[in-house]
């Protein structure tokens, strides 16, 4: 059954017009999917689906998303985000030129309390194992990746850890846009994380970046941290991820407000 799919002009040089017609024919694409933009799940058979590539340097991979969230397009990222990163692969449909299992980085924000004074945080956790770029281990390097990085190990939240700089992230009129690391070459910052629509944030969690003019970000693999729907439990959570060993974490500067 023919997909309600968009597959852009960019995109179709990119992948060939045999490869597109088969998309468009519903051949290679997937009935339902989860939104490389929104997260949430889209019917190809029922509403406007747009197919977006993700390229990196070596890899790319082909990704879905609603129409109303995002047009058919192709992403240039960096081998390195798109092993880690910023997009989400159907289910079905499958990558080109990549493993069947893509990991996608969940954030939640909220604030905590360190050492007497509230301070707003993000947590970063994957919805899969992160595999070093190039590597055939079937481990996680998740946290090794991010300490090459400068990240620190975490063994207690009873400290705000320190300023990691050339990383940043970026708030603008109140919403979180992005998780900025430095360029290549010291070149202008990239987006390690980027929300392609930009997530609200709490006034206090806002006031409290301001006030401060930094975010802790707290890291942590798969399956370590969970969806928390309260803060409590977050804060829970992350201590129990600190005491296994299983969570870094680094301050960042603050840009925009």
């Amino acid at each position: 059954m023919p997909r309600m799919l968009d597959v852009s002009d960019d995109v179709r040089a990119e992948i060939g017009d045999e490869e597109a017609d088969r998309l468009l024919a519903g051949e290679n694409a997937p009935g339902s999917y989860d939104c490389t933009s929104c997260r949430t799940q889209g019917d190809s058979q029922q509403e406007r689906t747009s197919t977006v590539l993700f390229i990196g340097d070596e890899t790319a991979v082909l990704a879905f998303a609603h129409a109303t969230c995002l047009p058919s397009q192709v992403v240039q990222v960096t081998e390195e985000q798109l092993q880690g990163a910023v997009r989400s692969i159907a289910a079905e449909g499958g990558p080109v030129g990549a493993g069947p299992e893509q990991a996608v980085l969940g954030v939640t924000s909220g604030l905590l309390l360190i050492d007497g004074d509230l301070h707003p945080a993000l947590v970063v956790e994957p919805t899969g194992p992160i595999v070093r770029p190039g590597s055939t281990d079937i481990g996680d390097d998740f946290l090794p990746l991010l300490i090459e990085q400068g990240f620190m190990p975490v063994t207690g939240l009873n400290s705000v850890p320190p300023v990691l700089h050339g990383w940043s992230v970026l708030l603008a009129a109140g919403q979180l846009h992005a998780v900025l690391q430095p360029g290549t070459g010291g070149g202008s910052p990239v987006a390690w994380w980027q929300a392609h629509q930009a997530l609200q944030v709490a006034d206090s969690w806002r006031a409290a970046a301001n006030k401060h003019q930094q975010v802790l970000l707290f890291a942590a693999p798969v399956g370590s941290i969970g969806r928390q729907p309260r803060e409590d439990l977050l804060r829970d959570a992350l201590d129990k991820a600190a005491a296994n060993g299983k969570l870094v974490a680094s301050a960042l500067p603050l840009a925009g407000t």
